[in-house]
């Protein structure tokens, strides 16, 4: 294995083990249980059925990138396949995109490389739709984000920091325009070919359900971190927290194996902003990190488990 992967492989693990330290710093083990044993599991619950929605819909809508390829995978194997991939990114980062393609290359004879670019068409829409949510968040809680910015920043600061991003941006534009080869030449190809991805979602045979399940899947997800807040009874969340939280762990979960450690800090980070005591914002980020991994381990061990035997006869 060469240094690059193995540096892409144990950074964020090492990072995930310093803050699972830092975040048991801020509750102790013996507090975080008792949350846990006070949690209402009824809640919990709801919101791992929306998870589960969400995977079902993303599977199914993998079948609309695949049909204009040739191609009609059984709903079966897409499922288990989707499930598989979460599992192994709780191991290896952005592994389970490629073990997802390798599972359908050997149990429906789709080639690698089709139905790899296809999860890559998936990522974009999805890129999409988080930012979508961002800009959602933003408009919601504007009023909010603007307290808070001008209460810690003075107008000056604002605008000369503004000034900044505007003179970098375009500084940034007219390099990577230019560019022909090395760094600028990867992030030019990267942007174009983010574009020409975004829009071939709309040149696809049924690009009004694929949009109708991207919205559907990533409803569900918020739907999930809500459905999981009153868990914790002594919780008064509004929604704009919720949005924010739920971006924070999304990012989270990016940056680390299946947001280890960093799910429930980023969590806290984002309720400390609307004033939530920094202890149950952290048990609350505990209790859903454990049950969506917990979904995951189980849901995606027994379709790895199950796989070879629901293919038998192939």
């Amino acid at each position: 294995m060469s240094l690059k992967k193995i540096i892409k492989t144990v950074l964020p693990l090492a990072l995930g083990g310093f803050l699972v330290w830092y975040s048991l710093s801020i509750v102790s083990i013996d507090t975080l249980v008792q949350y846990f044993k006070n949690a209402n599991y009824w809640w919990i619950a709801l919101g791992l059925f929306f998870g589960v929605l969400s995977h079902l819909s993303r599977a199914y809508r993998w079948k609309f990138l695949l049909e204009p390829l040739g191609y009609k995978p059984d709903f079966g194997n897409s499922t288990m396949a989707v499930l598989v991939a979460y599992l192994v990114n709780l191991t290896v980062p952005r592994a389970g995109e490629v073990f997802r393609a390798t599972v359908m290359t050997t149990y429906e004879d789709i080639p690698f490389e089709k139905g790899f670019g296809t999860i890559v068409a998936e990522r974009i829409a999805d890129l999409i739709m988080m930012l979508l949510i961002v800009g959602i968040t933003l408009f919601v809680q504007f009023d909010f984000i603007f307290e808070l910015v001008t209460k810690n920043f003075s107008p000056s600061k604002i605008l000369l920091l503004l000034g900044i991003l505007v003179v970098g941006l375009f500084i940034f534009v007219r390099f990577v325009k230019k560019a022909t080869d090395g760094v600028g030449l990867k992030i030019k190809s990267f942007v174009f070919g983010l574009i020409e991805g975004s829009l071939s979602i709309f040149k696809m045979k049924n690009k009004w359900l694929f949009i109708v399940h991207t919205l559907f899947i990533w409803v569900m997800y918020v739907a999930m971190f809500w459905a999981t807040v009153p868990a914790i009874e002594t919780f008064d969340i509004p929604f704009g927290a919720v949005l924010v939280g739920f971006i924070a762990g999304g990012f989270s979960i990016a940056a680390t194996n299946g947001g280890i450690g960093l799910y429930p800090v980023a969590v806290a980070g984002a309720f400390a902003l609307f004033g939530i005591p920094e202890e149950p914002a952290n048990a609350f980020g505990w209790i859903m990190w454990t049950a969506q991994t917990a979904m995951i381990i189980v849901f995606g061990g027994l379709s790895f488990l199950l796989l070879p035997l629901y293919n038998k006869n192939k």
